[in-house]
């Protein structure tokens, strides 16, 4: 069985559900830690009862050097602070797990993730990351991050020295700025190949993980999940809507395979919420960059409803 472990609050719980959803479908034996960073999505996915859930509750599991740091932390801040501690957690809740992969919440998969698996346990190291691999028109790396912590490995006792050292960077510095070679919890892993050689694998087949930022680098069909970095939950004219809005150009083909899919899911699941007496929250106020110029140039606003049409694409 692989464990898998994510965190979220109320805010993305729609994301979240998609996530359950295609593991539900890919992911084969599984269980998925939910480190639920507020106690009322505690509460609402303690109703749902999702099978292969196990759900952790920050606010009993919150150490006292999290809860310090805190009040400096934005929320978004915060979830990248906390997300070294995730696997700890787990490990700490089932003394029989040896292994956890921490997954963002906006992961999506399209296949079993057994491949990677595959790989991992042949590479005989403790730590598993994955590179962006970025589109060269994209390349972010020097701010972003050569690596994404999207989808992240751990052993038990081998991977400790190196969760242990990120959580501690995490402590001193975690913000949503770059700043003297640092951003977020995510630049911290672009020397681990050479600073953790023992223990450090980075994921070979990049074509595995895809994300806006390499669309037009692998083919959407070679792609194990997709990462819906971007995405967020809004509406226009008292209409729900999904609003993607970046400097990424998306093939129309993944459009069509992977986007409208993950919105028929975001559909179901929102249902799903309101069935629960859940309505979902706004994630981002409707905006358009269509007469905006200088400094938004590039900028593209993808726009969709929940019937998969495509409302707006403005260059």
């Amino acid at each position: 069985m692989e464990h898998f472990v994510t965190l979220f609050d109320l805010l993305f719980l729609p994301q979240g559900l998609a996530l359950h959803r295609s593991m539900e479908r890919h992911a084969g034996n599984y269980t998925l830690w939910i480190l639920c960073m507020d106690d009322e999505v505690h509460e609402i996915l303690s109703l749902m009862k999702l099978p292969n859930v196990q759900l952790l509750q920050l606010s009993l599991v919150e150490t006292k050097e999290l809860k310090r740091v805190k009040p400096e932390r934005t929320v978004g801040e915060y979830c990248w602070t906390v997300t070294p501690f995730a696997p700890k957690f787990v490990f700490k809740a089932d003394i029989s797990v040896k292994k956890v992969t921490y997954l963002d919440a906006d992961l999506w998969f399209r296949k079993s993730p057994a491949p990677i698996f595959q790989e991992f346990d042949k590479s005989g190291k403790d730590v598993l990351i994955t590179d962006h691999a970025y589109s060269p028109e994209y390349d972010l790396s020097e701010k972003s991050g050569q690596y994404c912590v999207q989808f992240t490995t751990f052993t038990r006792e081998g991977g400790e020295t190196v969760r242990k050292w990120w959580e501690e960077r995490c402590i001193e510095w975690c913000f949503a700025r770059f700043e003297n070679g640092k951003f977020g919890d995510q630049k911290y892993l672009d020397d681990w190949p050479e600073r953790f050689p023992e223990q450090v694998h980075v994921l070979s087949n990049q074509g595995w993980t895809l994300a806006p930022w390499n669309a037009n680098r692998f083919p959407y069909s070679n792609g194990i999940f997709w990462h819906f970095h971007g995405l967020r939950l809004t509406e226009k004219r008292s209409k729900p809507m999904v609003q993607f809005t970046t400097s990424y150009s998306i093939p129309s083909i993944t459009r069509k395979q992977i986007y409208e899919p993950y919105l028929e899911d975001l559909r179901v699941v929102i249902e799903i919420m309101k069935s629960h007496g859940v309505q979902p929250r706004l994630q981002q106020k409707y905006r358009t960059f269509g007469r905006l110029k200088g400094v938004w140039k590039g900028i593209k606003q993808q726009l969709w409803r929940f019937n998969h049409e495509l409302v707006s694409n403005l260059d």
